[in-house]
């Protein structure tokens, strides 16, 4: 029950293919390509799980022509990867071991500016840059003397491999679109504080209005070779052309501090503004030339900083136009609010408006000293870090705090006190969105107490804002959100009510005259922004933009959401779940776009918008649709004309992503299945001939590995059809009965054709059990109101009925595992059948009555949504609804269990409460039941370090191998271990030093 649980509406879901439907075909087989014979194939050892390789940071050139990529290792020494798309040579060079990866799926990048890849390239495509770290022997010792680390920067002549390094790089940009030059800003010195994160391109702060330690920084000719060092600089940025470096002077007792400007053809340098302040929130237009920043002086007594707004305009006249909106000088500026440097100034498309934030004044203090002391904000402990003293998010004391320690919690209180806690670094960065007007020297404050969400929307004509001020508080326990939407007409400031207590999300077209909106109708409306006039869009549309599918409790059926406007605003995309149809912003009739996706039961998921600048849909030029097949799980790539009908460019059994160069009809695309790693293929605009660039694993065909993976369907106890992934065992015998291990979490039947690559830190890693002799399923669960445990007992039984059907699963040996949401279905299941040898439920609710009414301490919100509108499917509370939360609550059913149970769950969850696992391991053991409980001190609701994941892994194997194979039984598991003598039983089991992998021929 991590973050996943909060409401998610079934077109979020089905983003990821997760639905059900009322057709099927026939299972799907898929044979593994890359195994040979089981006689030359052995089992995989740790030290070939940890040189498994993933990549990471794949990035193409804005021409298409270069591929850049990391190849790192689950454990050690990674590289970059060089290479032409249209040729089979390529460049590799040792990079050190490379951060953990922050996750999410490759994507194009060019220019290297404003991303967050430590690989980049630049956008004439001539150069390439990348991060390198200190190899993972340096990296442990450097950990354990408690020393900082630095990262190098390589940059690489495309055309002829030379590569040239630099030392201690923190921040680096290629410049803009002419891509001369390459800018890179040095660590400060040690002891100076504020060792920059790597990878971070853009030169400006992380966030908040602290400053960046101002250091050298580093311009390199990439053409010349000529470097030019410029000190003390805080933050940088190229504009989009790269003709033009803007820089922060930030130098020792603020003398020399400004805003600088090089031209970086004529290298000549301009000071735009000096003063003896701070200059923080550097930010170029999106497009055309104009530049503002925030100019600082501080004020010693309040602790606090005065912020005027410098804005630079006129590029093209030589010297910039410079305009200072001052606080003081502007006209209804609201008394006793400032400037805040929270907010980056942002731009309107037309350069007219500069948009900046602003907040109250601190107020002075008495004294210098009195002042030190109050601005000491209670600092919150992070959430599940290790050691982390105290309940999870809840402020810490000090010692030695001669205040009192209280947390008052009133029923009045919008938020509860614990969600403030956790939102309270937020809350003090909050500024109110506010606008400069040039030409009419005007403020105008958008945002306000009332009123403090404020969007502005396309063309910079109209914005919307949002007020639930008198809906929030239900909110946090019926998880649904209505609100007031105002329209805002940006140059008078003028409100208009929009929408009185809507409950979803709006879109504005593209040309920002338009406001989409879903009605309790299921219908879609828009809004005339100018005329306030609405109309029902869809009405006479032979289809239903509704999710009616959806089994949360719904009070109408939520949208499937939007695809986005053409960007003239003539029209918007709409999903019905199945196809994309095209309907008239102003009148006329729909079109389907894709034609045949719910008559061949093929979903047109999501667009590609494959061109990074698009403002709007150009409904002239091919739209791309990734597709999903509902019951064969196949996926692709479909190309419609825009006029009716879709073209499958891609369609197989199979999982893909795309990416496309953005100046180039150049695509890369990988292709997995449960067998088969992502490699990434390169094709045209036919993809007839796509070819494959990348060979990751190569060492896969010398193990064993999963004879392939099967769909098989069932219907579960209701009626309702669903299917199932059964992932075959390595050396799969046809008539050979196998060990079956039973994964849950909602559906998962989708993850038929997902890779999972062998990890000690992934548990249960499929791919691992799959080679040691398991069969494993994913089954799909669906859910009836008021019965999500019963639910799962109505899917999952069958399921695992209908893989003992096919032959391949011993019925007396089947394992049943689950996390958070998983975890609770795991523990419910194992009261209601006895159809499991052995099951682990990880972090499960097992008390869905004290459940409903504690806290979600990451979060800080209640559970209480999440039973009435998300996961937990309930109609009312538990006040309202007693019989349906006992009925459907583990503990009130312990005296059931027959399975032998493993509950895992961590001291600082905050997901699900440590009691509850707590609460149902004493009333299992009371009752004589087999149950273990693991307890990883310090951690979250998941399991972050490294160790604690493989032993958790490594745990959970002898768990299954000892009740499903007849493995013998560790002593962990047979007698428990005293607490004196757990330290000495962890040490005896930590694994020995990795040995180097072999050389794979």
């Amino acid at each position: 029950m991590n973050t996943i649980i909060a409401y998610v509406s079934r077109s979020h879901l089905l983003l990821a293919g997760l639905f059900a439907a009322l057709t099927s075909e026939p299972a799907v087989a898929q044979q593994n390509s890359t195994t040979t014979s089981a006689s030359n194939v052995r089992a995989l050892a740790t030290a070939d799980i940890q040189s498994w390789k993933s990549i990471r940071a794949a990035t193409l050139s804005t021409d298409g022509t270069w591929f850049v990529y990391q190849l790192a290792p689950n454990e050690g020494d990674a590289e970059v990867v060089i290479r032409a798309t249209g040729e089979s040579k390529e460049t590799r060079f040792q990079i050190g071991e490379p951060p953990s990866p922050a996750g999410g799926p490759p994507a194009a990048a060019g220019g290297g500016e404003g991303g967050s890849t430590p690989v980049a390239i630049a956008a004439n495509s001539k150069f390439a840059a990348f991060e390198i770290y200190p190899s993972s022997k340096d990296a442990k010792r450097l950990r354990r003397d408690r020393r900082p680390s630095y990262i190098k920067l390589a940059v690489v002549n495309l055309a002829t491999g030379e590569k040239k390094e630099f030392e201690k790089v923190r921040r680096f940009a290629f410049a803009g679109e002419r891509a001369g030059w390459l800018a890179m800003q040095a660590y400060p010195a040690e002891g100076a504080g504020n060792a920059a994160g790597a990878g971070n391109q853009s030169g400006a702060p992380a966030g908040g209005a602290s400053a960046v330690a101002a250091t050298d920084l580093l311009l390199y000719n990439l053409g010349t070779g000529e470097m030019v060092n410029v000190g003390n600089v805080a933050e940088f940025a190229f504009d989009e052309s790269g003709e033009y470096l803007a820089y922060t002077i930030d130098a020792r007792d603020r003398l020399g501090n400004g805003v600088q400007l090089r031209n970086m053809t004529t290298d000549v340098v301009k000071s735009l503004d000096s003063e003896r302040g701070v200059y923080r929130r550097l930010a170029w237009a999106d497009s055309g030339l104009a530049l503002a920043v925030l100019r600082g002086i501080p004020d010693s007594v309040a602790r606090d900083t005065t912020f005027t707004l410098v804005t630079f305009r006129n590029f093209a006249r030589g010297i910039p136009a410079k305009s200072v909106v001052d606080a003081k000088a502007l006209a209804g500026f609201p008394a006793g609010m400032q400037i805040s440097a929270d907010r980056l100034p942002r731009w309107a498309q037309d350069l007219s408006v500069v948009y900046f934030g602003i907040r109250d004044v601190k107020k002075k203090q008495l004294s210098p000293l009195l002042a030190d002391a109050a601005v000491a904000t209670p600092s919150v402990a992070q959430a599940g870090a290790p050691g982390a003293g105290g309940t999870i998010n809840q402020p810490n004391v000090p010692p030695n705090d001669e205040n009192s320690s209280l947390i008052l919690w009133h029923w009045k209180d919008p938020r509860l006190q614990s969600q403030q806690i956790v939102q309270e670094q937020a809350d003090r960065a909050y500024s109110y969105l506010s606008a400069y007007r040039f030409a009419e020297n005007r403020f105008i404050r958008l945002a306000d107490s009332s009123l403090r969400v404020v969007t502005v929307a396309p063309r910079d004509k109209f914005a919307i804002g949002i007020d639930n001020r008198e809906y929030a508080q239900v909110a946090s326990y019926s998880g649904r959100g209505y609100q007031d939407v105002y329209t805002i007409d940006m140059k008078t400031g003028e409100r208009k009510l929009a929408l009185g207590k809507y409950l979803g999300q709006t879109l504005p077209s593209a040309d920002g005259t338009l406001l989409l909106y879903y009605g309790m109708d299921t219908s879609y409306h828009v809004l005339d922004m100018g005329t306030g006039e609405k109309r029902n869009l869809t009405r006479g549309v032979p289809t239903v933009f509704g999710d009616t599918a959806d089994d949360h409790n719904n009070l109408v059926p939520p949208p499937f959401a939007p695809l986005g406007w053409a960007k003239d605003g003539s029209a918007v995309l709409l999903s019905d779940g199945w196809d994309v149809w095209k309907v008239p912003a102003k009148g006329g009739a729909a079109v389907n776009l894709t034609g045949d996706g719910r008559k061949m039961q093929k979903r047109y998921l999501r667009r590609y918008a494959f061109n990074p600048r698009e403002k709007g849909i150009d409904l002239s030029a091919p739209l791309y649709f990734a597709t999903y097949g509902e019951w064969t799980k196949k996926e692709g790539l479909s190309r419609a004309d825009g006029r009716g009908g879709a073209r499958d460019l891609v369609w197989d059994d199979a999982r893909f992503t795309f990416i496309k160069a953005r100046d180039a009809d150049v695509f890369l695309y990988t292709r997995q299945s449960y067998v088969n790693f992502p490699n990434y293929h390169v094709a045209d605009t036919s993809f007839g001939a796509g070819r494959q660039i990348t060979d990751a694993n190569p060492q896969q065909r010398q193990f064993a590995w999963s004879s392939g993976a099967r769909l098989i369907d069932y219907v579960s106890s209701k009626g309702v059809k669903l299917q199932g992934a059964l992932y075959l065992p390595a050396n799969y015998e046809p008539g050979k009965k196998y060990p079956l291990l039973v994964t849950i979490y909602e559906k998962r039947s989708q993850n038929v054709h997902a890779y999972a690559a062998p990890s000690e830190t992934r548990a249960p890693n499929p791919t691992l059990y799959t080679s040691r002799g398991y069969a494993v399923l994913d089954p799909d669960i669906v859910y009836q109101v008021n019965d999500p445990g019963m639910s799962a007992v109505w899917s999952v039984v069958p399921a695992v009925k209908a893989a003992i059907a096919t032959g391949i699963v011993d019925s007396a040996n089947v394992g049943l595992w689950g996390h958070s949401w998983g975890g609770y279905q795991t523990a419910f299941l194992v009261t209601q059948t006895d159809i499991f040898k052995s099951a682990i439920a990880g972090a499960p609710l097992t008390d869905l009555v004290s459940m409903y009414n504690s806290i979600y301490w990451n979060t800080g919100g209640t559970n209480q949504a999440i039973f009435e509108s998300s996961q937990g499917r309930f109609k009312g509370n538990v006040a309202d609804n007693t019989d349906a939360y006992i009925r459907n609550s583990p503990v009130f059913h312990a005296n059931n269990v027959k399975t032998p149970l493993v509950i895992l769950h961590n001291d600082k969850d905050g997901a699900v409460d440590f009691n509850q696992g707590v609460t149902y391991y004493n009333a299992l053991r009371q009752l004589g039941k087999k149950v273990i409980m693991l307890e990883y001190a310090g951690e979250n609701h998941g399991l972050a370090r490294p160790i604690n994941q493989k032993d958790y892994a490594m745990r959970m194997g002898e768990w299954y191998d000892s009740y499903l194979k007849g493995a013998p039984m560790p002593d962990w598991m047979k007698d428990g271990v005293p607490r004196l003598k757990m330290e000495e039983h962890l040490r005896d089991r930590k694994p020995p030093p990795t040995p180097e992998p072999p050389v794979v021929p």
